[in-house]
């Protein structure tokens, strides 16, 4: 039952929502290219893509000091599902704005 609200809580957010979509729309990302995009403070965007992770939406591949995140993969039917429903809704998520500094 843990992992089941650990799930649905993750998505009841909708800044989460918005940026589960955007980065299942551009595939891998960097965390600073996430926060130029959506014009957050790190340790907001920080906030919100751990709870992504934890709830096991998301991965993390970490290069020297930048985080990149995508969608997990292989990924149980129950949040393929939830990835699939965001997917259909209209959400105006930003244009992908790169703009890290010396990788």
């Amino acid at each position: 039952m843990n992992i089941f609200l650990n799930t649905i809580g993750a998505v009841n957010d909708a800044t989460r929502v918005e940026i589960l979509h955007f980065i299942n729309t551009n595939g891998e990302v960097c965390v600073c290219d996430i926060e130029n995009s959506f014009l957050m403070i790190q340790s907001r965007i920080s906030r919100h893509l751990k709870i992504l992770k934890d709830a096991g939406f998301l991965k993390v591949d970490r290069r020297g000091r930048w985080a990149y995140y995508s969608v997990r993969t292989p990924m149980d039917e129950f949040r393929q599902s939830i990835l699939k429903e965001i997917g259909s809704l209209d959400i105006k998520i930003p244009l992908l704005n790169k703009g890290c500094k010396s990788e």
